[in-house]
């Protein structure tokens, strides 16, 4: 059975990381490969919600990325509108494994959506009004929009927000939580 963490929980987790701390002191594995234990391995399983794809991967062992799983990553995140498939940052990788780490789970992220390729986002941009940026980070592989079922949205906001490694965005209406590796803030 898998644990979901109190919104207490969360809080001291971001109380212990506090103030002052980086995203790399938060996440020790973004600090590779001098800080990764040895035979330490990163693993991801992730379904994509559109594509009906699933993916159940080790992409970082011994304080080193592995580049075939890397590119899996990659097409496994393309843009689901058009098929372009972009390289995705590895950080954001480290980003949902802790993610998974802080909240205690072993479940498998749901994604609504990866990488998007320029003319995807500005399609988007033109027929969805406010909801897409126009210089979006999902082009740079930098961010992605998920959820993790059984696990209340507000808790995975509130786990990102703890971790302090990039953008995080709320959106209980639509059901996704976006996580970035851009520069911290909120919406």
């Amino acid at each position: 059975m898998t644990a979901t963490p109190t919104r207490r929980r969360l809080l001291a987790l971001g109380l212990r990381h506090g103030a002052g701390l980086s995203a790399v002191a938060a996440l020790p594995e973004l600090a590779l490969p001098a800080r990764a234990a040895p035979a330490r391995a990163r693993g991801l399983e992730m379904r994509h919600l559109h594509t009906r794809e699933h993916i159940d991967i080790v992409y970082a062992r011994d304080g080193s990325y592995l580049p075939e799983a890397l590119r899996s990553l990659d097409r496994f995140l393309r843009d689901h509108y058009s098929g372009a498939v972009g390289r995705i940052d590895p950080r954001l990788h480290d980003l949902m494994h802790a993610l998974r780490q802080t909240l205690g789970t072993d479940r498998p992220f749901d994604i609504v959506s990866g990488y998007r390729a320029p003319a995807t986002n500005a399609r988007l941009k033109a027929t969805r009004g406010g909801g897409v940026a126009t210089r979006s980070l999902h082009m740079d592989g930098r961010a992605i929009d998920l959820r993790i079922p059984g696990v209340p949205l507000a808790d995975l906001r509130d786990a990102a927000l703890a971790l302090k490694a990039g953008g995080v965005g709320y959106y209980p209406r639509d059901g996704f939580v976006h996580v970035d590796t851009g520069r911290v803030r909120r919406w």
